[in-house]
């Protein structure tokens, strides 16, 4: 059975190839539709071709498919709860109409606000000269308090941490400094457009009555409105977690514990209002328990990340580590979903190979030298050694659990006792 096993590809410009992924051993493609701007209807010709072009690299080799999308974005306007959110949410009920109209069932999302994803570093030295996606919190402060110099940013901080910013940032050359505010004003994955300063300000500028409680409720509302109509179609609807888990920028984040996640599923009681079960983002805080919520959202997970993140000694610093490293328990998460995998086969309930993609590889071997640009996370060789671990990880537990059973089924069962007359 296994695990469904994927790489995210960012289209046609994508330096990593539809061949390359599929000689990495992914039957399935995570894909989107980045050419279209965000709230417009994704329409079934747009659709169809993006599925034609997937399976057009095929030619006379093993077929490869479009397993997922992501993301479907959700436009500002429906996370700020404007009135103009009527009918982005109507053309987002429309793009799922369409998506399931061509056979796509699975349709990741987030609802971050204003941000995607955010670093401070995008080539973080590793000790075997490798290379990570890296966050620091001192780094960040600096972008904040000194590059951005966003108002009332001050009260985001503790003392200590804005002084050291301050003085780091003093010490900083005129390059570093435009490298980092690059980097933290970086636009969607697969998206060739950033931020600028004043932009980006007048961006949170516009959050500046949203707090925590009205972004939930901005949340439960687009769900409550879109989950129906995906459960109609027969999609499955999946929100990534906030990467980082915490309030950035005075903006909320309503998506980053179990709390959060099982508020979010009490608010509309669809299936279809499902979880991409992202263990790098969620593994980050040391309060989320990732094996014992796959058991308790089991049946809401659609769609999985593996990748797994090392905190340092200040816990909001944290680095991408190789994918059987870090801070997950990846042998206690693989095991969990390979019998929620097993148990939807019993039960014949939801897809019995739930897709899974590695996540943010390390840049890596030829990927170091060969003067390749992809995507900050995703070169194919540091995703491959990911894909070809986990694989090796899952397929481990899957002849475990198989043995165990065996064994189990090979006792001899217990005799009744003679009774006396």
């Amino acid at each position: 059975m296994g695990m469904l096993q994927t790489m995210r590809w960012f289209g046609p410009k994508d330096p990593v190839s539809l061949m390359d992924i599929r000689q990495a051993g992914c039957t399935g493609v995570v894909t989107a539709l980045h050419q279209i701007p965000v709230g417009a209807v994704w329409e079934i010709a747009d659709i169809e071709e993006r599925i034609r072009l997937v399976g057009a690299a095929n030619g006379t080799y093993s077929s490869l498919h479009w397993a997922v999308v992501e993301s479907l974005p959700v436009h500002e306007d429906i996370k700020k709860g404007r009135p103009t959110r009527a009918r982005y949410i109507e053309n987002y009920k429309q793009s799922l109409r369409n998506l399931a109209a061509c056979g796509i069932r699975t349709v990741c999302y987030n609802f971050m606000p204003v941000l995607d994803w955010s670093r401070t570093n995008l080539s973080y030295e590793m000790p075997d000269g490798s290379r990570a996606l890296r966050f620091v919190w001192e780094d960040f402060a600096v972008f904040d308090l000194c590059i951005l110099k966003r108002p009332g940013a001050e009260a985001h901080y503790e003392p200590e941490t804005s002084e050291a910013a301050r003085k780091k940032f003093e010490r900083m050359s005129a390059e570093a400094v435009t490298e980092l505010g690059n980097i933290v004003l970086l636009g969607l994955p697969g998206s060739e457009e950033s931020f600028t300063l004043t932009t980006f300000q007048g961006l949170l500028d516009e959050y500046g009555s949203i707090g925590d409680r009205e972004l939930r409720e901005n949340l439960y509302y687009f769900i409550g409105e879109v989950a129906p109509v995906a459960a109609e179609a027969g999609v499955n609807l999946c929100i990534h977690p906030d990467d980082p888990p915490r309030p950035l920028l005075g903006l909320p984040r309503v998506v980053s514990t179990e709390a959060d996640l099982a508020q979010l599923m009490a608010a509309c009681d669809l299936r279809a209002n499902g979880i991409t079960f992202c263990t790098g983002s969620l593994g980050i805080r040391p309060d989320n328990d990732l094996p014992g919520m796959i058991r308790r959202f089991g049946d809401r997970i659609h769609f999985v990340h593996l990748r797994t993140t090392k905190r340092e000694a200040d816990p909001r610093n944290f680095y991408e580590a190789d994918h059987l490293a870090g801070d997950v328990d990846m042998f206690a998460v693989v095991k969990e979903i390979v019998l929620e995998q097993q148990r939807r086969e019993r039960a014949g309930v939801g897809e019995t190979s739930i897709p899974m993609r590695p996540d943010h590889g390390h840049q890596m071997l030829d990927d170091l030298n060969s003067g390749k640009r992809t995507y900050p996370g995703y070169s194919a060789i540091g995703r491959l050694r990911g894909l070809a671990e986990l694989r090796g990880l899952e397929l481990g537990i899957e002849r475990s659990l198989a043995e165990q059973a065996r064994n189990r089924s090979a006792e001899p069962r217990p005799t009744a006792s003679a009774q006396p007359f």
